[in-house]
């Protein structure tokens, strides 16, 4: 919780335990909500593929206030400005989309980290930082609280991927499956053979390092296949793509009940 400058994904992590997360991808504090007293243990708001700006964002940070759920964020790139801005809104964790070389994983590195570790601006006022009430608790506990998850989405990433292992200052790696696929000719079929090889080749290469998986499951059968398989975080739904998923299915078997 923010109050009390603890990231209990990171502590359970280091514990050795696994984490359950969630998609928040409707740009809505009420399904966030929804997510966070269900008992999600992480909250991945979507800032790349959803109309979440900053001043939503602060909503979804607020209607998760007195939840365990840890606020993570999928930023909409490597963009150190906007990753500033998300850290100084207070969230816990970074996901950063489409790294592709060591230099771009250093600049998110960067971007996460204050001087002179990194590039990340200071400023008392924010939210992370109690709106200046209790701000050196926050910048004393901030590089050491915060995660960062890289995105693998790429045959460039996968050709740089050994290397950018190697480097210090990052948690973890997260695939894109579908923007994997896709940029290795399969226009949005992340069930093409090549493209799931693509996929389980990232993943076992983070497997065998000392950085941790974060993985996407579609639902709790996906999701607990990937725990099965040794990912250390893994997505088991979306607010929008389950909801979908749950309508479509109502409708049919409305349809075959009339038809």
């Amino acid at each position: 919780m923010i109050g009390k400058n603890y990231n209990a994904v990171k502590a359970k992590l280091q514990q050795g335990g696994n984490v359950l997360a969630a998609w928040a991808q409707a740009a809505s504090n009420i399904t966030t909500e929804v997510l966070a007293d269900a008992g999600m243990e992480a909250i991945i708001i979507d800032m790349e593929h959803s109309p979440v700006d900053l001043p939503t964002l602060v909503t979804q940070f607020q209607a998760m206030n007195g939840y365990p759920a840890v606020p993570f964020v999928r930023a909409p790139w490597n963009d150190f400005v906007m990753i500033k801005r998300i850290l100084d809104a207070g969230a816990y964790g970074i996901i950063v989309p489409n790294i592709e070389t060591v230099e771009e994983a250093k600049a998110a590195i960067a971007a996460v980290h204050y001087p002179l570790d990194g590039v990340r601006g200071v400023a008392a006022s924010t939210r992370a930082a109690h709106f200046g009430n209790d701000p050196l608790s926050y910048f004393k506990k901030a590089d050491d609280l915060v995660m960062l998850f890289l995105m693998i989405e790429s045959p460039k990433g996968m050709e740089n991927l050994d290397e950018i292992l190697k480097l210090d200052g990052f948690d973890g790696i997260m695939v894109g499956p579908v923007d994997l696929a896709t940029n290795l000719g399969f226009l949005g079929n992340a069930q093409a053979p090549q493209a799931k090889a693509a996929l389980e080749e990232v993943e076992a290469k983070v497997l065998a390092s000392d950085k941790y998986l974060m993985a996407l499951g579609s639902d709790w059968e996906a999701a607990k296949a990937k725990f099965a398989k040794g990912a250390h975080i893994v997505t088991c739904m979306s607010d929008t793509l389950s909801l979908g998923a749950l309508a479509r299915a109502n409708v049919q078997k409305y349809q075959e009940l009339t038809t």
